[in-house]
């Protein structure tokens, strides 16, 4: 009997050394109640923003239809109203569902862009390093030396951005983070035994990068999109709260925030709601960017 559990053990111990670090990041992923929750919320809150025409459809409102008759901010649960209206008569449910199709477009897309950026500079300045590494680090130095909240105001008021706009401006001033973050981590990696030995063979440096660097540092920047994204939603809430993020008639969480301010004591549902999706949204990309981290720690024991 004892026998049997011991060879029982073994073999649950040589299972879990045969799995790969993903694999085993996905099981304790898993594990995680905290981080699966705020898994299933993103899920939900990007799904019925994706779903936003088929939704309004069914409830027969639409974001941009305005009715003089109805715009004394209903309460809400009004008669075909869920969450009431604004000041225009316009229904707050769908003005939000697709204020979020364009809030998490930008979060989304401004957070991958920048990673994409940042870690292919990163890579290629932590592993040849010589003229790339110099200048790649001079201009994230003067970019760095220049407060990075007055530069995005000065860009935003000069070219009133648009969605499309405001992600290339915040992809400018956000990819230098992880271009320094992954440069040295590709730093410490590229003196490893296994990086000499595919020298050795004649590996090119582009397998060499691709095959041995990026598989490495990509638990970095898993997390660090994750927590990116969370950023960039609060840059285009506080640049919309300052009147330089995208401009109405197109809905943002951010916007519909900074519009609603002079409405609090009438109809205080206006700021409630998009306020409190941010900061749902934003709360969740953080556990999740905690639970990842645990995850992908190659010291943690199952």
């Amino acid at each position: 009997m004892a026998s049997e559990k011991a060879k029982a053990k073994i073999k649950a111990d040589d299972l879990l050394r045969s799995k790969s670090l993903t694999d085993l990041a996905l099981a304790r992923l898993r594990r995680d109640r905290l981080s699966m929750v705020a898994i299933g919320i993103l899920l939900f809150l990007t799904l019925a923003s994706i779903a936003a025409p088929i939704i309004t459809g069914a409830l027969g409102v639409d974001p941009n239809t305005t009715d003089a008759s109805e715009s004394k901010y209903l309460p809400l649960f009004s008669e075909g109203h869920l969450l009431g209206t604004d000041n225009l008569g316009r229904d707050h449910l769908a003005r939000l569902l697709y204020a979020g199709q364009v809030s998490l477009f930008i979060g989304f897309m401004s957070a991958f862009l920048a990673l994409v950026i940042g870690v292919t500079l990163g890579i290629l300045t932590g592993y040849f390093g010589g003229i790339i590494d110099d200048v790649v680090n001079w201009i994230i130095t003067t970019l760095n030396s220049i407060p990075g909240l007055v530069l995005l105001i000065v860009i935003s008021a000069v070219f009133k951005p648009d969605a499309n706009s405001l992600i290339l401006v915040i992809v400018f001033l956000t990819w230098t983070a992880t271009t320094r973050l992954v440069r040295g981590e590709t730093l410490s990696i590229r003196s490893r035994e296994y990086i000499v030995s595919a020298h050795a063979i004649g590996a090119s440096h582009f397998r060499i990068m691709q095959v041995h660097i990026l598989p490495n540092v990509f638990s970095l920047t898993i997390v660090t999109l994750a927590r990116n994204i969370g950023i960039v939603m609060l840059i285009e809430a506080a640049l919309s709260f300052l009147g330089l993020g995208v401009q109405p008639p197109t809905a943002t969480w951010g916007n519909m925030l900074s519009k609603s301010r002079e409405f609090i004591t009438k109809a205080p549902h206006l700021m409630i709601f998009p306020g409190l999706l941010i900061t749902v949204v934003v709360l969740c990309l953080y556990v999740l960017g905690d639970g990842l981290r645990d995850a992908f720690d190659p010291t943690a024991t199952d």
